[in-house]
């Protein structure tokens, strides 16, 4: 069985925890995530753990910030208003939220006080 590389399209399941153990996204409830190895479409960590890995394989990887979304900047914390939020979403510390930027990108976010 070869071992994934650069190239190979690859379908992988997976769960994403923050250090503290909170899950902000798993391919545990839908189809596994497809994705070509080496096409920069995913954070470096991961595409990274993957390379090398054959069908079956399993593993568990801490992927450091450097090579995943970068170190905290505490000028990306915001303060939004209530009204701000969906009206049905009740925030609590912890809660990480997906959201969208501007031009598609997938942005994640952490409620970090109420």
């Amino acid at each position: 069985m070869p071992a994934a590389k650069n190239g190979d399209s690859v379908k992988v399941n997976y769960t994403g925890k923050l250090n503290d153990g909170t899950v902000f996204d798993s391919s545990q409830d839908r189809e596994p995530m497809r994705f070509t190895v080496g096409s920069r479409q995913l954070i470096p960590g991961f595409e990274d753990a993957v390379s090398g890995m054959q069908t079956g394989d399993s593993a568990t990887v801490k992927i450091p910030a450097d090579k995943a979304y970068g170190p905290h900047q505490q000028d990306l914390i915001m303060t939004l208003n209530r009204d701000q939020l969906p009206p049905e979403y009740q925030p609590s510390e912890g809660d990480v939220l997906q959201s969208q930027a501007d031009d598609g990108r997938p942005m994640m976010a952490k409620v970090i006080e109420v």
